[in-house]
């Protein structure tokens, strides 16, 4: 419908229509998001929507496409036993190409002005939150690079009282944990930081030997951000 679609959005833009919402708040950029269609996102953008728009939710666009992963759709299908055969194969294939259209997505809507720091209205969460819950590596990385010389605020952010960090401490090990924990903590995770429960990142590793790498890097991270303002004075 894509071919519908830019000719419905050049019609709506001149009436200022471009951004009109359904019963649930969203927009057809955010429906688009939803429904997991790049190219219409893509067209939309172009089109003039408003990558800032928010469902009834306060969800934006970014939001949404950090929810709407693909990767975990893979690892629970492998993880309920099915053999890795060619078709499944072929369906790993085309979650990954449409992984890389959501990501390009996101790089657009960044370039056209979303805001990495808006947050979910009912929750409070930042992209941030949704991408640690996604376990989507390559997308963190991207909105922590863009971060990178702006307030630690937004990494240390709460979302129903719990960090990033302290999500991230909590993932299954299947959901690059150990990768996401490190970096969160190289740029300023602060893994002494309590939620509502009074809980630490420390304290949602799962118990046992499970968690035991997460609790040796929580304590890592902690020794090192104790360290930092001492070491930065005596370089002033």
């Amino acid at each position: 419908m894509r071919v519908h679609t830019l000719a419905a959005a050049e019609r709506l833009k001149p009436l200022r229509r471009l951004d009109a919402r359904e019963h649930r708040g969203k927009t057809p950029l955010l429906v688009a998001v939803t429904a997991r269609q790049p190219a219409i996102v893509h067209d939309l953008i172009q089109a003039g929507a408003d990558v800032n728009a928010v469902d009834n939710k306060g969800q934006s666009a970014l939001h949404l496409a950090a929810t709407y992963g693909y990767a975990p759709v893979l690892q629970v299908i492998l993880s309920l036993g099915f053999p890795l055969d060619l078709e499944t194969k072929d369906f790993e294939e085309d979650l990954q190409q449409q992984r890389e259209e959501l990501e390009s997505c996101i790089h657009l809507l960044v370039h056209t002005g979303a805001s990495i720091y808006s947050r979910d209205v009912k929750s409070n969460k930042t992209v941030l939150h949704y991408t640690v819950q996604d376990g989507n590596l390559s997308l963190l990385r991207y909105f922590l690079e863009l971060n990178a010389f702006k307030s630690k605020d937004f990494v240390n952010s709460k979302a129903h009282g719990n960090t990033a960090l302290h999500m991230a401490a909590a993932l299954p090990r299947d959901k690059n944990q150990k990768e996401i924990i490190q970096l969160l903590l190289a740029h300023g995770a602060d893994p002494s930081i309590r939620n509502l429960d009074n809980d630490q990142p420390i304290h949602m590793a799962p118990p046992g030997r499970a968690g035991d790498q997460v609790r040796h890097l929580l304590k890592k991270g902690k020794v090192a951000s104790a360290f930092l303002p001492c070491h930065r004075n005596a370089r002033s």
